[in-house]
């Protein structure tokens, strides 16, 4: 218990009374908005500590299926909310942002602090390369949609096509992501890890089921509301403080839905476990865009006053693209160095300001 009071995150749940306070006493949208988004890290944090804490529980196998399940709930309740509200804008550019933040400013923070601590770290290059693989496809699964937009709208085509293509591309990401899954477990039960790594001490929960169960379903329920609070402050909130939706959906909302997993993968680097670090920024990617997206997709068909479709804006294309491909250049060789940090962070870097000043 001790662990959970001094680590800072926690104190952050002092902002989910607030946010309450502040809604009632309508202190102004703005206010709201910062105490929402800091109430959301806390809790993102708890449904991920209750997930691990429920793996422990229920054995390795299916404990993996719940971290890889739960590992963006945060963000995916945060985007639905936004999608019954028919931000789909918003929605679209969270996407973009998760999968680029995860590529970049996260994989780059853990490379350089961990680079600088223990210089050059290793880390299994077959799963890093299957990884890599799985998001070039994700890629060209997203960009898809929006080609062929441009191609029906040249020809006078009609957008209840492209709504269709982007269900049919949804259906098939899902089936990877699936395949993927399954993949993964069966390899893990009959490979040797290709490189040595520190050892994994295994511990006993510390939480019963039952408590791991409440604590997650508060956790969600509480996330919902907060979320409920964002998406409605969101629109006076970024027109007073001068940016776009579209900014806040690429950059501050998937910080805030990542934040506990992020710190998990830098501070793992700084142990020197690269290779669970890589796991973490690599397996939220392929989870947002082969699960996440598509799940959104499917969903905007019964909850959203729009069917939502992918086709994106063609600086988010070139964005993940760009991320995809340094990503997969750093990962590819089984080992990284900080410099290689300072360039993912560099390039991200230069995203954030191109999507700062991006017309929307």
């Amino acid at each position: 218990m001790k662990a959970y009071v001094k680590n800072p995150l926690y104190w952050l749940l002092l902002f989910v009374p607030l946010t309450l306070v502040a809604e009632l006493l309508h202190v102004g949208e703005v206010v709201i908005f910062f105490f929402s988004v800091l109430g959301i890290v806390p809790l993102a944090k708890l449904i991920g500590d209750a997930t691990e804490e429920l793996a422990l529980h229920v054995g390795p196998r299916l404990g993996g299926f719940l971290n890889a399940t739960l590992g963006n709930a945060a963000e995916l309740i945060i985007t639905i909310v936004a999608l019954r509200a028919g931000l789909i804008e918003l929605v679209k550019a969270s996407i973009t942002g998760s999968i680029v933040g995860n590529l970049l400013l996260i994989m780059g923070l853990a490379i350089l602090l961990g680079g600088l601590k223990h210089g050059t770290q290793k880390f299994d290059r077959v799963n890093a390369g299957l990884a890599a693989t799985q998001m070039t496809l994700a890629i060209i699964a997203l960009a898809i949609p929006t080609f062929f937009a441009r191609a029906i709208t040249a020809n006078g085509g009609t957008h209840d096509t492209v709504e269709a293509l982007s269900v049919g591309v949804a259906i098939t990401m899902l089936v990877v992501y699936a395949l993927s899954v399954l993949f993964t477990f069966r390899r893990e039960a009959v490979e040797v890890p290709a490189i040595e790594t520190p050892p994994v001490h295994h511990h006993e929960p510390t939480w019963s089921k039952r408590t791991a169960l409440v604590v997650l379903g508060l956790s969600t329920v509480a996330i919902a509301w907060l979320s409920e609070v964002l998406v409605g402050a969101v629109e006076p909130a970024v027109a007073a403080m001068g940016l776009s939706e579209f900014f806040v959906g690429i950059i501050i909302i998937p910080i805030v839905g990542n934040a506990a997993e992020h710190l998990v993968a830098v501070t793992v680097a700084r142990q020197n476990k690269m290779e669970l670090s890589m796991s973490i920024a690599l397996g939220s990617s392929m989870q947002i865009a082969l699960l996440v997206a598509p799940l959104l997709v499917l969903l905007s068909l019964f909850i959203a006053p729009e069917p939502m479709d992918l086709v994106f804006n063609p600086f988010e294309l070139e964005a993940l693209g760009a991320a995809t491909i340094i990503a997969a250049f750093v990962a590819l060789d089984g080992e990284s160095n900080w410099m290689e940090g300072i360039q993912l962070l560099a390039v991200f870097v230069i995203l954030a300001i191109g999507f700062f000043f991006l017309p929307f």
